[in-house]
């Protein structure tokens, strides 16, 4: 059995790919939200919730996974950490699907801080004014415990569980954008306006997580701009492109 780690919108892509050979597929997610996105395709297990390492080992091992494909999101650190290692414990071969960076170049804007964590972000916030945050609503409570003077707008996804979160952190209704993107440069540009935005905070989530937009948007509104850079980590095969995947599997598994 192949198993599949889906945390970004290509993960449909590549179990479509998938169900051109087989229907032999383990498909994990971390939200019932995501397992709900996948009624179309074809798979015989669907896990639809946060597993730790012990039970991501377990349910490899029980449904005799044979290869992982890893196509969890770039900053799902802990996620791949895990499947990295439960996969070297039991032999089972990793392959790593992330989607292609896209701020290179965009690096030169002046007004943009790159930083690694997000520990570093009191250190560039030296500025008043408010923030946007869309690095998802996952991080509200790392950005809550910062303790920054700022106002923060978090651009979230609209989800009873989501919003529940929010309202268990204290969130304002106020200081919540409950909307699904991506989205355009101009809505972004909306955003920006509408809410007296000072800066943008993001991460490098690929062409199809709408980064370019948020970017072009920030520089046209001359606003600042905070980017978290993507974890660093080493993988034993890895892919930035769905056809190359896609060769590589065929010649490797089928």
């Amino acid at each position: 059995m192949i198993g599949l780690i889906l945390g970004t919108s290509e993960g449909k892509l590549i179990l479509n790919m998938l169900n051109k050979y087989t229907e032999d597929i383990l498909v994990s997610t971390s939200s019932t939200y995501g397992g709900s996105l996948l009624r179309d395709y074809k798979f015989k297990y669907l896990n639809d919730k946060p597993l730790i390492k012990e039970e991501l080992r377990a349910l490899l091992k029980e449904k005799g996974v044979h290869t992982l494909i890893d196509g969890s999101h770039p900053y799902a650190k802990e996620i791949t950490k895990n499947a990295l290692e439960v996969c070297k414990e039991l032999n089972i071969t990793y392959i790593r699907y992330e989607r292609p960076s896209v701020t290179e170049e965009f690096l030169h804007y002046e007004n943009l801080y790159y930083i690694e964590d997000y520990s570093e972000i009191p250190r560039v916030v030296s500025f008043s004014g408010n923030i946007l945050n869309t690095t998802g609503s996952r991080n509200i409570k790392t950005l809550i415990n910062l303790n920054l003077e700022n106002r923060i707008i978090h651009r979230i996804l609209p989800t009873s569980q989501v919003l529940k979160e929010c309202e268990e952190l204290l969130v304002p209704v106020e200081d919540i954008i409950a909307m699904k993107g991506p989205f355009s440069k101009e809505l972004n540009k909306a955003f920006i306006k509408d809410y007296n935005i000072e800066a943008i905070l993001l991460k490098d989530s690929g062409v199809e997580g709408g980064t370019i937009e948020k970017l072009q948007a920030a520089m046209e509104c001359d606003k600042k701009i905070i980017l978290i850079g993507r974890p660093k980590a080493e993988y034993p095969v890895i892919f930035k492109d769905l056809n190359l995947l896609e060769q590589y599997i065929l010649s490797a598994l089928f």
